[in-house]
């Protein structure tokens, strides 16, 4: 399994949405998930559907954090130009794993 690592700390379990099909159905049906989720390529992502908010976070080609929000279900992001991928994880896991604009962070596993 992947694992995000910020630094040399591994922050969470990881799940990698790469495909058509994995990216469109990205967290949806679902009632909550253990760790995040990336969604690559992506710019912006919807909650339409969703049944739990979440965070966004942005990021650039390099895995550098653009941006972070918070998303409640039945809303659509806005589109992040400069993003080359979108991680995803429940609402309130961004600020407990120190997740902000200009964390670098990797894929290990």
């Amino acid at each position: 399994m992947p694992w995000l690592v910020a630094g040399d700390h591994v922050i969470a379990s990881l799940e990698i949405a790469d495909t058509r099909r994995s990216r469109r159905r990205g967290l949806l049906g679902r009632d909550g998930i253990d760790g995040a989720l990336l969604l690559e390529p992506a710019r912006s992502v919807h909650t339409i559907g969703m049944r739990f908010p979440i965070d966004v976070a942005h990021l650039d080609a390099e895995m550098v954090v653009l941006s972070v929000s918070t998303m409640k279900p039945g809303r659509v992001g806005g589109y992040h130009r400069a993003a080359r991928m979108v991680l995803e994880a429940e609402a309130g896991s961004m600020r407990m794993w120190g997740i902000e604009p200009g964390v670098q962070l990797e894929t290990e596993g």
